[in-house]
């Protein structure tokens, strides 16, 4: 690099945005995601010892890829280059190709790639890098938001080790938060700056888990609003709202405010109400409640208030779930709606949840013996000689394939536990249950 050249860059890291120059150099500097970074783990591990292998780095925006990039350029001995696949062809990675076998020919090392949005690339552009990732030439970084598992060439993935950056907590934006406005060095502290409790829990909340989006709220905060009589300037809640352009909802996470919420939404679901149960699903959302947290609560509810009056509630409800584990937000929000609304709408009962309460009593206050011998496992050796299963029947063996026969404990016998009602799919469950009955009486009508 000669001296026009470092100027250059020079003057570009001085006007470059405040997320890009808070990034950290080291190990050390770097907030969250210790399920990777943490004392003893694999990533750390490599990096400290620059003995990386080829990796892809998979996570929502801002949580972290290409800061960890930056840190591995800082701080391993082998040459780095940078490229982003939504710019970047084959001849960009050809010419990269060629200086990697230069160098390492040369001087013995190694040149650590890293592609920023690696799912851009099609098939055939990752397929040029797999010779080059197989004989060490290149180590591979790449960056996606997208499942690799889904993006990436299965050959590439197979050549790397993934790990999932996850959003960051809001403990972790307030650290970058306060960074961003105190830090000298790469940060705006030189601007004398303060930021009230509420507006800056505000900023850690509604981010979700998105440092750039905090970071950059905090920067536009500082260069547009006007210095106070004393001198500073005040980011307050009013400031924070505009510059992140999202209104405040009262919401704590750890309060009534939250429980209050939840309870609105669960008994709006309950309540067959889709237009309630949508509207706390999104003051939920905007405020920054896990995405997760609610789908399980949409889960509880398929299985407690709908039920058997519609089966398939709860397999929408968990369906909803795994969605929300593997896309994220903020797209997750057209899953949990679906199932708050499938949820609202559909018929009601709480008949099997009522039948594990009194079975749970049953369990609690009655001692039971055993089970009926003839319904005992009768495969293992020595069972018959015991007389178990030796009178089973087979239910499939008789008309209608039901067979009247004892199932309950002796103890039990003539209790009911589940009262099937008359909505939905569980009206059809009490007919079936009154047709065993039939056959049991031998109604020669059926």
């Amino acid at each position: 690099m000669n001296l026009f050249d470092f100027a250059i860059e020079s003057e570009m890291d001085k006007n470059a945005p405040l997320a890009a120059r808070l990034r950290p150099d080291t190990l050390d500097e770097v907030v969250g995601q210790e399920h990777i970074l943490g004392q003893g783990k694999l990533l750390r591990r490599a990096i400290s010892a620059d003995k990386l292998s080829s990796v892809i780095f998979y996570g929502p925006p801002g949580t972290g890829k290409t800061t960890l990039a930056h840190v591995i350029a800082n701080t391993t001995q082998s040459v780095f280059r940078k490229i982003n696949a939504t710019s970047a062809g084959k001849k960009d990675m050809e010419e990269v190709v060629s200086q990697a076998k230069q160098t390492l020919a040369g001087s013995d090392k190694k040149t650590i790639l890293f592609i920023d949005e690696i799912h851009r690339f099609n098939k055939a552009q990752q397929d040029y890098l797999l010779p080059f990732v197989e004989d060490g030439t290149i180590i591979l970084i790449g960056a996606t938001t997208e499942n690799p598992y889904f993006e990436v060439n299965r050959a590439l993935i197979s050549r790397s080790v993934i790990f999932e950056l996850k959003p960051l907590t809001s403990v972790d934006i307030l650290k970058l938060i306060d960074r961003a406005l105190y830090d000298e060095k790469k940060g705006m502290g030189v601007y004398k700056a303060e930021i009230d409790e509420e507006a800056r829990r505000f900023l850690s909340e509604i981010c979700e888990g998105d440092a750039r989006a905090a970071i950059n709220a905090i920067e536009l905060a500082l260069l547009t609003t006007p210095r106070a009589d004393d001198g500073l300037i005040h980011i307050d809640i009013d400031v924070a709202q505009e510059c992140i352009q999202k209104r405040r909802v009262r919401y704590d996470k750890g309060g009534d405010n939250h429980y209050d919420t939840i309870s609105a939404f669960i008994k709006s679901m309950r309540g067959s109400d889709p237009d309630a149960a949508v509207y706390y699903l999104a003051r939920m959302l905007y405020a920054g409640e896990d995405p997760i947290f609610v789908a399980r609560r949409i889960m509880i509810c398929a299985a407690e208030d709908v039920g058997m009056a519609d089966p398939q509630a709860l397999t929408v409800a968990a369906s909803a779930c795994l969605v929300c584990e593997r896309v994220g937000m903020p797209e997750a929000r057209i899953p949990l709606a679906e199932a708050a609304v499938y949820v609202a709408t559909a018929p009601k009962s709480n008949a099997s949840y009522m039948a594990l309460g009194r079975a749970w009593k049953a369990v609690e206050d009655i001692e039971i013996k055993t089970v009926p011998p003839h319904l005992q496992d009768a495969n293992y050796k020595g069972a018959r000689d015991l007389g178990h299963g030796l009178t089973y029947k087979y239910a499939h063996d008789y008309p209608g394939h039901y067979v009247k026969q004892q199932y309950l404990p002796d103890e039990l016998l003539g209790k009911t536990f589940f009262k099937p009602g008359v909505n939905g799919y569980e009206n059809t469950i009490r007919k079936y249950l009154e047709f065993c009955k039939k056959l049991e009486e031998g109604d020669k009508s059926i």
